[in-house]
């Protein structure tokens, strides 16, 4: 049976193909949550976001613009981040990346990692400011063993929904 069935003129995706990127990056999302480990400082990459820039850099057309609200919206509630951080952050990220990708005449892996990079070193940067106005303290330094396993972890998660993706289309 073929995933793609057509719907009065328009291309109607099943129910595994559409669900696959939302759930895999809730998913995702819940991870880090639910690994025990105690640190002062985070150490874990925000899986949930590098997970939501892998599908969006892999599929530059599936993802509406409002979609990182609601996901961004479930991360806040999992990770005890305060209320709002995710959902702006990763919705500014997205139009960033929207932004820079209709100026690029070609886009390449290289291209995509940096962009991710970019993305993932401003949404932790946001998530520090909103923590401290929150009255979180830590200094800042702490934030750079996250930002490294994050952006060296990147191509992994990236891989990992490339071939989810291919899953999905099957």
């Amino acid at each position: 049976m073929s995933t793609v069935l057509p719907y009065r003129g328009y291309v109607a995706l099943s129910l595994k193909a559409r669900a696959t990127p939302i759930v895999s990056t809730m998913i995702a999302s819940l991870i880090p949550s639910l690994v025990p480990v105690i640190a002062q400082a985070p150490i874990l990459p925000p899986l949930g976001l590098m997970t939501l820039l892998a599908w969006r850099l892999l599929r530059p057309g599936y993802w509406a613009v409002w979609a990182p609200l609601p996901l961004g919206f479930f991360d806040d509630l999992v990770s005890g981040q305060p209320i709002g951080s995710a959902m702006l952050c990763w919705t500014v990220a997205f139009l960033a990346i929207e932004a820079s990708e209709r100026s690029a005449l070609w886009r390449d892996y290289w291209q995509d990692w940096l962009y991710a990079a970019i993305a993932i070193a401003g949404c932790l940067a946001a998530g520090y400011l909103f923590a401290l106005f929150a009255g979180a303290r830590m200094p800042i330094l702490g934030l750079v063993p996250q930002l490294l396993a994050s952006i060296l972890f990147f191509p992994a998660v990236a891989r990992l929904c490339a071939r989810l993706d291919v899953w999905r289309l099957r």
